[in-house]
């Protein structure tokens, strides 16, 4: 049984989560879901239905159940020496520490009590440190997924994902960028092979080419995601009004919610481009779906907030690529290597509208190109980021029984099946 530690479950945004653990359950493994937030999305997925795991729910805040959270903690202290190691460290990495600490007794009792035998997490923040403090109390390997935010972001503590990198059994990233920056920051004492680069998967029966894309007219770019700095759905905006300017007929839809609705609404309104650019709120899944197999391409204008915030490789991308989309994006992080200028899209620098406008400008008003780079798409996107490949090698890491966990205290498993955290292994 594998404890999926996660910070919110299910999240409308995070469909490659959902995906994955659909195809763990579809290759026989067991999973117990263990959640730090409830949902607060509102929305939610029709394929969430299939899951099989049953998920459990951490109180979120102590001022709201002291009593569960201080019995924990004592119960915790029948184990002295791992619970002041886990004291020690929260100590060590203050302020991004105390919030694991305080969750960890709580994730360490769920998980041993749905019979757990390693975790995996997802993100390098709250999560991960969560399942670092709690594999030393429980005496459970981990292992954790590191996207963008949660390691790009100014401010997270370097000193801290390094610790984490150690300890971890395996870390698992989603582009060979990351897994550079990675391995960077953990340095020489780590084995290469403990940093691994496994794409997130798309399902290329749900997300595949349609034969009447191309008689839309005008042709619709179509970009999705969060309305957050990092996606540069600004610059998108500013690329529209040029391409307008410039005579050419297109449609454009952005698919999302998020903080910044209101400034693209007003940057819409400005460049009176009302009944063109088009803010379509978030969407399920299968409609995102019918979107990409109606649209001409994909804009995927990303770029590098203020506080060093950006995406990893965006799972629209991968999408957009097995449903036979050519792209047009920009040189951030592991984006080029979905992206292949000139032969899957087209790929310009960040921050610049106005050579983003120039490569729609070329895909728009040249149908030819659009099919043979949304062909080559959907060719790269079946040997790269087909969902059962990929999660197929996730599956083999989290079934490894060989890897060593490093520090790691094992915990008692009694007849029942059920682990304490009061005993030590003799």
């Amino acid at each position: 049984m594998i404890g999926y530690l996660l910070k919110m479950y299910p999240r409308f945004s995070e469909t490659f989560i959902l995906g994955e653990i659909l195809e763990m359950e579809r290759r026989g493994r067991d999973l117990a879901i263990i959640s730090l937030k409830k949902p607060d999305d509102g929305r939610f997925h029709e394929d969430l239905s299939r899951v099989r795991a049953g998920v459990q729910y951490i109180p979120e805040r102590f001022p709201g159940h002291p009593l569960t959270y201080l019995l924990a903690h004592l119960r915790a202290l029948r184990r002295p020496g791992a619970y002041f190691r886990i004291a020690g460290l929260t100590l060590l990495h203050l302020p991004w520490s105390w919030k694991a600490f305080l969750r960890a007794p709580l994730v360490a009792e769920r998980a041993l009590s749905a019979g757990c035998s390693r975790l995996h997490a997802h993100f390098a923040s709250l999560p991960a440190v969560t399942a670092m403090l709690t594999s030393i109390l429980a005496g459970l390997p981990f292992t954790f997924t590191a996207h963008a935010k949660d390691i790009f972001l100014r401010g997270r503590s370097r000193r801290l994902l390094r610790l984490m990198i150690l300890r971890a059994e395996r870390v698992v990233t989603v582009s060979e960028f990351n897994q550079r920056w990675l391995a960077d920051l953990a340095g020489p004492c780590v084995p290469c092979e403990r940093i691994v680069r496994i794409y997130n998967g798309v399902d290329l029966e749900r997300f595949a080419p349609s034969s009447s894309r191309m008689s839309d007219d005008p042709p619709l770019i179509l970009a999705i995601g969060r309305l957050v700095d990092k996606k540069g759905f600004a610059d998108l905006v500013e690329a529209c009004a040029i391409l307008h300017g410039a005579g050419l007929s297109f449609r454009c839809e952005i698919v999302g919610k998020g903080p910044l609705r209101e400034d693209l609404e007003r940057r819409i309104a400005e460049h009176a481009l009302a009944g063109i650019v088009r803010l379509a709120g978030p969407l399920p899944q299968a409609e995102v779906s019918r979107r990409l197999r109606s649209a001409a391409l994909l804009a995927a204008p990303c770029v590098i907030g203020k506080d060093g915030n950006r995406d990893g490789l965006p799972q629209v991308i991968l999408e957009a690529m097995a449903s036979g989309l050519p792209l047009v994006a920009t040189r951030v992080t592991g984006i080029p290597e979905a992206v292949q200028d000139g032969v899957t899209g087209k790929v310009v620098e960040p921050g610049r509208p106005a050579l983003l406008a120039d490569a729609l400008a070329e895909l728009i008003s040249d149908a030819d190109l659009r099919i043979r780079m949304g062909c080559a798409a959907r060719q790269s996107a079946e040997a790269l980021f087909d969902r059962r490949a990929n999660v197929a090698l996730l599956y083999e890491i989290l079934s490894d029984e060989t890897m060593t966990h490093p520090g790691s205290t094992a915990a008692v498993v009694h007849p029942a099946g059920g682990r304490s955290l009061s005993e030590e292994r003799p």
